[in-house]
């Protein structure tokens, strides 16, 4: 169970992007966070995937309060999320193939003998063929970089997938093929998903129920999935 308890945060205390918000995520439960640009919803999905501490309030995993954030986290607070960004150039190294791309959170925990075996999987399900495995992001096109990025959020088995504007830069073809990657995780594992979007169809089709927000420092609307 994540739960994010009157959450106030942004990168100006003066003009907070996010003020008192309440939200959880029961295990297995897939959330949607829906509102225009500019409300506050990626500052929210770094707080929930531990990523920025905020200002005030208290984010709770498993019952249990949440005390460091980013690389002072513990590492099984850290692995426990999955995180892919909107915007995959701005969060893949440019310097990697895409195999070690993906390989990469497992060589940093110290599981680089699962490397070969866990790529190859996690290629094939995010629809990555070999080819493309050995080219690096600038040779590849943005759907194809996001599904290695996708494939790196999976690579650690987490039971919570942060998912923040995942398919805005995306045609329908490869949207499609991401959220039934994600899907077909989640069933295998029982993972939990936090989706963050402006795409009111999208997020009523893929979750279970959706949040709507026209800005974090107000009051949400809850509704449940189409």
């Amino acid at each position: 169970m994540l739960e994010l308890r009157a959450i106030t945060a942004g990168y100006d205390r003066r003009a907070p992007a996010v003020r008192d918000v309440s939200l959880t995520v029961a295990p297995g439960e897939s959330v949607g966070l829906l509102g225009p640009s500019g409300c506050g919803k990626s500052t929210l999905a770094r707080v929930a995937a531990l990523l920025h501490r905020p200002d005030s309030g208290t984010v709770l995993l498993d019952g249990e309060p949440v005390r460091h954030w980013r690389h002072r986290a513990p590492r099984a607070l850290r692995t426990a999320f999955g995180v892919v960004f909107q915007q995959p150039r701005l969060s893949a190294d440019p310097r990697l193939r895409l195999t070690d791309l993906i390989a990469e959170p497992l060589r940093a925990t110290g599981r680089g003998d699962e490397v070969p075996s866990r790529v190859t999987e996690l290629a094939t399900s995010v629809g990555l063929t070999p080819d493309l495995l050995a080219r690096r992001p600038h040779e590849v096109s943005d759907g194809q970089l996001q599904r290695a990025c996708l494939a790196r959020a999976l690579v650690l088995r987490p039971r919570l997938l942060v998912c923040d504007e995942m398919t805005a830069m995306l045609d329908a073809s490869t949207t499609a093929a991401l959220v039934t990657a994600v899907e077909t995780y989640r069933t295998e594992t029982g993972a939990a998903l936090l989706a963050v979007g402006h795409d009111r169809t999208l997020l009523h089709r893929w979750c279970d129920r959706v949040t709507e927000w026209e800005s974090l420092t107000g009051v949400p609307t809850t509704s449940p999935a189409a």
